[in-house]
Order: C-alpha cells, then structure tokens, then sequence
C-alpha cells in the first residue's frame, strides 16, 4: 500500500485555523485535479467516456469549478444541486440527473438544463412525458441483483433500494424506444451505502 501524505503540514494548519474559525474544511486544490486526470486518463482507451462527481458528496462552488476546469460532469438529485450546478456552469450532457420520488418541477429544470436524465424506475417514464416531455437520450440506473463482490463493506446489491433489475431494464429502453426515445445511457450502482 502506498504511504500516503498530508498536502499541508500541521503547523500550517495550526496556522490557519488562527485565521479562520473552525471547524472549517481544507481542500487540496492540486490534489483533486491530480486526481481528475488520473481518473480521465484511464479511461482514455473509451472515446467519449465522461465522470460525473455526485454533488451531494460536496456541494462546494469551489470544487465544482475545480472539476468543470479538469473536464468532470457533474451528478444532481435534487433541485438545489441542479440549481448549483448551473450557477458553476454546468449545460447539457455535463450534468446527470439521478433522483427518486422526483417532483415534477425537478424534471422540467433538469430538461431545461439539457441534463441526462437517470430514471430508477421504468414507471417513471410516464411521469417525465407527462410533466416534461421525453429527452432525446435516457439513462436507467441498473441493479445487477446478487453479486459476488468479495466486499463485505459494500454490502450486498440485491439489498439496494436503487434500480432497475435486468428484465425493466429491457422493458424500460423498449418503452422509451417506442417513445420515441434514440439514446441510452446505462448507470450501474452495485450496492447503495
């Protein structure tokens, strides 16, 4: 396992939380986008391939722009991320829109956006027409039921509350298809912590 090392010492630390309040977060700029390239230059072999931060992990203004520089999309699921992420300038296939129980102004600001729009139910589909209107592309969050993953921290997928099993899948690219629907996107979650 690689050692690793603080990017600040503790007296630099101690020196800043002489200037600012604590508790306070300290974030390494260069470290991320170190990070970012690292992560976008192993999939380098996938023409098009895109990685999306999920927003709710750090809703940071200063993060999100750090990552719109290095080329990263960005993953909302709720209005107030859609919201964020649009005021960091984020557009179009640069956001993913993944949310459950989603009211219907959220899918509207979201097809507003020219975001993807991730669905973990195919009955969702009516819903998004209804209120909406269909995109041209749609993403199905998939669940790939029982596993072996060898990880007793991840948990076990057939226990996630998210997704659709393999059989909806089908039924819900069908569906869109028939809907007039001409891109899919594919969201696998192994298991939901």
């Amino acid at each position: 396992m690689a050692k690793k090392h603080l990017f600040v010492t503790k007296r630099r630390a101690e020196e800043i939380a002489h200037i600012f309040p604590t508790p306070f977060h300290l974030y390494d700029e260069q470290g991320i986008r170190e990070s970012c390239r690292a992560l976008l230059g192993a999939f380098t072999w996938n023409p098009g391939f895109q990685e999306y931060f999920a927003v709710k992990a750090t809703p940071n203004p200063a993060i999100l722009n750090i990552l719109a520089e290095e080329g990263l999309g960005v993953d909302c699921s709720s209005m107030a991320e859609l919201l964020l992420a649009e005021r960091c300038g984020f557009r179009g296939e640069q956001i993913m829109f993944t949310s459950n129980n989603t009211p219907a102004a959220e899918f509207v600001k979201a097809r507003e956006l020219g975001a993807i729009i991730n669905l973990d139910d195919v009955n969702h589909l009516d819903f998004l027409e209804q209120h909406a209107g269909l995109p041209d592309l749609i993403c199905f969050r998939y669940n790939p039921g029982p596993m072996k993953t060898g990880n007793v921290i991840i948990g076990k997928p057939e226990e996630a509350k998210f997704g659709v099993t393999r059989e909806q899948l089908f039924a819900g690219y069908r569906a869109a298809r028939d809907r007039g629907v001409t891109r899919f996107g594919l969201h696998a979650m192994v298991a939901s912590n």
